[in-house]
């Protein structure tokens, strides 16, 4: 028989032909502890069209079930959340009406929208100092070699593994025992940056890896300052990774709770201390329209950046 030539009702090469020893079909039949030659019945009733077909169909079947299963698991408490956040209901436990005063009294509740204001301020703050520190970091890391460089790369690092309780609670000995920092808006920043400029220095250190030595040198023979070369040369290209890590630092700084609970002061209560304070005394209708509106603002943004990526891409 020729090379190439295939077996009856079988796609799979003949194993005389240079191909892989698990390619051929002897491996598999050895492996199940089938008996034969391609030529036999057995190979060829075990290899058919049809047997191979509803094996096929059953995989699908089995692995899309499976899929359904787990985005019904994440996505369905989001769903019920967010049609309970227009139920009339106080207690939302059972449906009772189409009303959207959970909104209002939200728009209207000054409490939450202060923690809310609070936020989204250490969020900013804890942004751009993390961004900054992170990506003046990893080029120092890439560029310069200087003793102990791997230690203190370690050392970085430790806030990313670092149990959030641990690092709230040395993080208040630091403030009010050493420094003598009265806990607030400082405090909290300081404490945010600690675990959110690593992410920006790991995303940073990747898009590094890839750089071209030559570029720079490039930049500087065609006249360029070292500054210079870095501003308009390492800098775009370095943006996608420091764009992903500022939008990371963003999100963790403003979602964080236990590592506020031991620097946050009474006149810089964020969100999320608010919204936890509020669903330990029970079910707040409110929660859930914050919550909606959340949601609605990541979906947003999401079909947003998207949208401009689509544009981008050729």
């Amino acid at each position: 028989m020729p090379n190439g030539d295939r077996f009856p009702g079988c796609s799979i090469r003949n194993p005389s032909s240079k191909t892989p020893r698990w390619t051929s079909p002897e491996f598999f039949w050895k492996r199940d502890g089938m008996i034969g030659s391609a030529s036999s019945p057995g190979a060829r009733s075990a290899f058919s069209p049809g047997r191979v077909l509803r094996l096929l169909r059953l995989q699908n079947f089995f692995f899309g079930g499976w899929s359904l299963m787990v985005f019904a698991f994440l996505y369905l408490p989001i769903a019920l959340l967010v049609v309970f956040s227009f139920n009339s209901s106080k207690l939302n436990i059972r449906w009772e009406g189409f009303s959207t005063k959970w909104y209002e009294a939200l728009l209207t509740n000054k409490v939450l929208i202060t923690a809310f204001e609070n936020s989204l301020l250490v969020a900013l703050f804890t942004t751009l100092l993390s961004t900054l520190l992170g990506t003046i970091g990893a080029w120092m890391l890439h560029r310069y070699r200087f003793p102990y460089q791997r230690a203190l790369a370690l050392l970085i690092f430790i806030p990313m593994v670092m149990p959030e309780v641990l690092m709230g609670v040395s993080l208040l000995v630091l403030f009010v025992q050493f420094l003598n920092l009265p806990l607030g808006f400082t405090t909290l920043v300081i404490s945010h940056t600690t675990f959110c400029f690593p992410f920006v220095l790991v995303g940073v250190q990747a898009r590094l890896q890839g750089l071209d030595p030559f570029l720079e040198e490039a930049a500087m023979d065609l006249g360029a300052t070292p500054l210079k070369a870095f501003w308009k040369v390492i800098l775009p290209y370095l943006m996608p990774a420091i764009v992903s890590g500022a939008l990371m630092s963003f999100t963790l700084s403003l979602d964080e709770y236990i590592v506020s609970v031991f620097t946050t002061g009474a006149q810089s209560q964020t969100l999320p201390l608010k919204v936890y304070g509020m669903a330990k005394v029970g079910l707040n209708p409110q929660l859930n329209a914050l919550s909606a509106i959340f949601i609605a603002a990541t979906v947003v943004v999401a079909i947003i950046s998207h949208t401009l990526a689509r544009r981008k891409t050729p």
